[in-house]
């Protein structure tokens, strides 16, 4: 089958490492699947050229309003996976949700990531209840064996030993949701009480009005780097050797930068919000903070405590193990883009 799947393809972001993995997945079941921007697209006619020069028979979008409403009125079956900003951000504005939601009424199906998700899209389109699965991420990490952890200082300019310096990484796209400011602050003084300390932000400029204001920020603040995107196995080299990862967002739909930590036994250090809180339990598989002073307490404790941190570390890697399984991630979609195929009763 021919597939076309929409979704907001910024590099490196976590919608991106999720499509061309669901992409993989439905590639290995033997169908021709053609992963698209959606923001190549100006409007649903455009879509419909695309569909008829290609010879697409049915279609997927991760981001209900982003990918989803573009895949409306052309008669080709499709199936939706919530994004994260769609729930969290895009119901509260009204004529976007009406929108989202007659999007729903004309899919086959819908995937959330948790079960909260799946709550709130009962919760505002109660006729689209049946027709809603969770499937949470399926996680594979695969970090670069040629890295070099003394080249990456040198790069952020941590002029500290290898041994001496302890780098928290927050790992995000440069916009206003991933709130990458939010410790800066709080963690500048604790570094200049602690100077072996360093918060290191590596991610794309997404936003560039935004990515200025990140940029001056960093440059006023002691203690705190920003580094580019970098290659996903470098990356997870990278976080190998950090004493946490940190995520400071607004809101997520579940963070793969987050679950990627736990499998490589890295520490998390996040924010208290629903989408974290739904694979973080606090001082079990990571650590959650409502405020950048807590923060500060939390990530002053976790670098004392080596008994807290092999706690979390190894319910970390057997929390992933056990529930982001990306053999079941593929059996899911496999299984759910076959209904595609098969006419509707």
């Amino acid at each position: 089958m021919r597939l076309l799947f929409l979704a907001v393809l910024r590099p490196h972001t976590g919608n991106a490492v999720t499509a061309q993995r669901v992409r993989d997945h439905l590639e290995a079941a033997g169908h021709a699947c053609v992963l698209r921007d959606a923001s190549d697209f100006d409007s649903q006619p455009d879509v419909a050229d695309f569909i008829q020069a290609v010879g697409v028979e049915a279609a997927l979008a991760l981001h209900l309003y982003r990918g989803g409403r573009l895949l409306r009125g052309h008669g080709v079956p499709f199936g939706i996976i919530f994004g994260g900003t769609d729930l969290n951000e895009d119901v509260n504005d009204g004529e976007k949700n009406q929108l989202m939601g007659s999007v729903l009424q004309e899919a086959r199906f819908a995937v959330a990531f948790t079960e909260s998700m799946k709550d709130v899209a009962r919760l505002r389109w109660p006729h689209a209840k049946g027709k809603i699965y969770v499937q949470s991420q399926g996680i594979v990490t695969a970090p670069n064996a040629a890295f070099d952890w003394n080249t990456f200082l040198r790069r952020a300019e941590i002029h500290q030993s290898a041994d001496e310096a302890r780098v928290f990484l927050l790992v995000c796209g440069l916009r206003q949701v991933k709130d990458p400011l939010y410790l800066v602050d709080a963690f500048s003084a604790w570094h200049q009480e602690e100077p072996s300390v360093y918060m290191v932000i590596v991610g794309p400029e997404v936003d560039p009005v935004f990515t200025r204001e990140v940029k001056a920020g960093v440059r006023r603040a002691a203690g705190v780097r920003l580094l580019p995107e970098m290659a996903q196995g470098d990356l997870h080299a990278a976080l190998k050797n950090c004493s946490a990862l940190v995520n400071s967002s607004v809101s997520e739909g579940m963070s793969a930068a987050v679950l990627e930590a736990m499998d490589l036994e890295v520490p998390v250090l996040a924010r208290n919000i629903p989408g974290n809180a739904a694979v973080v339990t606090h001082e079990v598989t990571g650590l959650l903070f409502s405020d950048p002073q807590e923060f500060v307490q939390l990530a002053k404790r976790l670098v004392s405590d080596p008994a807290l941190e092999r706690g979390i570390v190894a319910n970390g890697r057997e929390y992933v193990r056990t529930y982001h399984s990306w053999q079941v991630e593929r059996a899911t979609y496999q299984h759910l883009v076959r209904t595609l195929g098969a006419s509707e009763d």
